[in-house]
């Protein structure tokens, strides 16, 4: 159709050229995306600064941090953050290779669209294309058992080094292990549940200084307003969810006493009700009080800390509502909802529980703990807030790596050398297949290369020179040749111990797929008020 000028001198769009304009912003919102997180791939990828309107600042590699920070406002690059999103769900790793990979798709889709191929077409082969992409990753993966701790340390790894904390790898990597392989049974779970592994953050110290807890971890200190304990052996723990402070009137009440005796018969009252709150407490033999935070009123207050305090018995107040049942599968406590039910058979037992100080405040500690639950804590530290955050943020990482691993027990070479074996693979099914179909497989195929293209650009290697030397040893069967940032050669991943997990690889092309299907799928925009 051609254009059809109206009075105005405003082009009235119809018909293809529309739908092709609709296509091209689209793919142009979708890409400004993809090469925002480009430079930041891989183990030599660049950090980006983020500054919310809050002033407050992040610094991160992460794709997915990096583009759930930012503001957009375009439907298909919000599209492109939804499969980051999504790839951090399924896989808790490749973040940014997902939309890299979904750039390149689209570049591609272009190149195809403008040689007059129909965009079902494309659609339907490429969906064609990943499936059998997903084929010729699982026959060049490689089966892991779980007690192969060795392994799991090495894909763990693998994930850090791509982090702003890439230099302690060495020690976050056994640690994220240690934690999935406590809280998992390979006999009877197929799933790992990260809501079992506690990431306490706490500032001071340096990254050295992470550790796994066996036991729990209170990042707040205990209440001294009475001068309670600070250390206990042999402890029984009560965790309650009642206050132990006196009731207050509903809101916007007042009780207006004007008489001295009426008030000292209030404060005798109130000295009465605090006593029964705290006699079955005394009376179970608890030694640690942990108290849940009350948004209506204190959920505790002097008087009953200084009767607490005399009978020697720790108190950890503000646990949040959100902790509580980890807490209880952790100590193997019973919350508590009124005095009434305390009992000594509702109480945890422990070793231990003690202060402990830091640069930036006490916490408390937990450990030894006798009928421990599935769940374990890890105490992260950092010497300042920047760290502390990324470090957490590559903890949960590598975390999800191993849960990775435990969803779909295969590891992968990585470096680029599966996207360059299903690169070379599905070419060569592209020219066997011919036709118009064959020819979108091999525009799929050619992609994928984006993703060692990337990682050696990102390295300051030459990447063309790199890309067909691994190109030329794939072709010679190479299939774990892939790109060695450190020496800027081509050697093969698994003698440089460089894994990922399958689910990582298949996830990031299953998801890029299906996002650029959509986009192409696409061809008019209607805003609704």
């Amino acid at each position: 159709m051609s254009e059809k000028k109206s009075g105005g001198g405003e082009a009235n769009f119809s018909g293809r050229e529309r739908q092709k304009d609709i296509r091209s912003a689209n793919f142009t919102a979708a890409k400004a995306v993809s090469d925002c997180v480009r430079t930041s791939l891989g183990p030599k990828g660049m950090d980006k600064m983020i500054q919310t309107p809050s002033g407050e600042v992040v610094i991160t590699n992460d794709g997915a941090t990096i583009l759930n920070k930012m503001e957009v406002q375009h439907p298909a690059a919000k599209l492109m953050v939804d499969v980051s999103k999504a790839q951090d769900v399924e896989a808790g790793d490749g973040t940014t290779s997902v939309v890299v990979l979904a750039g390149s798709l689209i570049n591609g889709a272009e190149r195809l669209i403008e040689k007059g191929i129909h965009p079902s077409v494309i659609s339907d082969s490429w969906l064609h294309a990943q499936r059998i992409s997903e084929d010729i990753l699982k026959s060049k993966a490689i089966p892991v058992e779980l007690t192969n701790r060795e392994a799991l340390v090495d894909a763990a790894i693998t994930s850090l080094n791509s982090k702003v904390v890439s230099a302690n790898s060495a020690l976050l990597a056994p640690l994220a292990v240690d934690a999935v392989l406590r809280i998992f049974n390979p006999v009877t779970n197929s799933q790992v549940d990260l809501k079992d592994i506690k990431v306490v953050k706490k500032l001071g110290g340096t990254i050295e200084d992470t550790e796994l807890i066996d036991g729990i971890v209170f990042d707040q200190a205990a209440t001294h307003a009475a001068g309670g304990p600070t250390r206990i052996e042999n402890v029984k723990i009560g965790l309650i969810q009642f206050c132990l402070s006196a009731p207050k009137t509903n809101m916007e009440n007042n009780v207006i006493v004007d008489d001295y005796l009426k008030i000292d018969r209030i404060l005798k009252e109130e000295r009465n009700y605090i006593l029964k709150l705290l006699k079955p407490i005394i009376k179970s033999g608890c030694n640690v009080l942990l108290i849940q935070k009350s948004i209506l009123r204190d959920a505790v207050n002097d008087l009953s800390l200084h009767y607490l305090a005399k009978k020697g018995i720790m108190v950890v107040k503000d646990i949040e509502r959100n902790e509580i049942e980890f807490i209880a599968n952790t100590l193997g406590c019973h919350p508590i909802a009124d005095a009434d039910s305390f009992t000594a058979d509702k109480l945890g037992e422990a070793k231990l529980c003690e202060e402990v100080s830091t640069p930036s405040g006490k916490i408390v500690k937990v450990i030894g703990v006798k009928n421990p639950g599935k769940t374990v804590t890890i105490l992260v530290r950092g010497s300042n807030r920047l760290i502390l955050d990324e470090a957490h943020r590559s903890v949960h990482d590598a975390l999800c790596v191993i849960r990775s691993l435990v969803k779909l027990r295969y590891l992968m070479p990585g470096g680029g050398a599966p996207e360059s074996e299903v690169c070379l693979k599905l070419a060569e099914y592209g020219d066997q297949l011919g036709g118009t179909r064959g020819y979108c497989i091999k525009g799929y195929a050619k992609a994928l290369e984006v993703i060692p293209y990337t990682l050696a650009e990102n390295a300051g290697l030459h990447p063309i020179q790199i890309v067909t030397e691994l190109r030329r040893r794939h072709a010679l069967g190479e299939s774990a040749a892939g790109i060695n940032v450190k020496t800027g050669t081509i050697t093969n991943m698994l003698e440089e111990k460089v894994l990922q997990p399958l689910l990582v690889s298949t996830s990031a092309l299953k998801l890029a797929t299906e996002c650029i299907r959509m986009l192409l799928k696409i061809d008019d925009w209607v805003q609704v008020r």
